[in-house]
């Protein structure tokens, strides 16, 4: 849950196009309670195996909190941008080909350098920060190889 809402000095809002209110320039979060709120996502209710929800988004940095019911996996992930994966509930095994697999407990933090593949498995109910932070010239919203893919 946002907190704090300083947009008057956001230059960045106006890029966005979607979800504008998570540029905003101070945000606080309570991890325990978006966790909550996310187990009554309908993804999570269908039982895809997970649930996510991006706490904030700016052209050049993004923060993505992701649950994932145990035994599930998020299959092969790149970003065009550095990236850090830090665990915040349960126990989550980072899979890097041709490298070797990471387990992450709670608050476990990994980071990977530009368009590195990955995968990640949850060993148990599990949730992590992805954190995304592009270069500013690389960074946009209106093109699909800026974003995850």
């Amino acid at each position: 849950m946002n907190l704090m809402n300083e947009t008057s000095d956001t230059p960045s809002i106006g890029r966005l196009s979607r979800l504008p209110e998570l540029a905003i320039s101070i945000s606080q979060f309570d991890l325990r309670q978006e966790i909550r709120l996310l187990r009554k996502e309908e993804s999570w209710q269908r039982g895809t195996g997970r649930s996510s929800r991006t706490l904030v988004k700016h052209p050049d940095f993004r923060i993505v909190l992701v649950l994932m019911r145990a035994r599930t996996r998020l299959t092969e992930h790149r970003a065009n941008a550095r990236i850090s994966i830090q665990t915040v509930l349960g126990r989550i095994r980072v899979h890097i080909p041709k490298q070797s697999k990471v387990e992450l407990p709670v608050a476990g933090l990994l980071t990977l350098d530009s368009a590195i593949p990955y995968d990640i498995e949850s060993l148990r109910e599990s949730a992590f920060l992805l954190t995304i932070s592009w270069p500013r010239q690389y960074a946009t919203w209106d093109s699909e190889e800026a974003t995850e893919e």
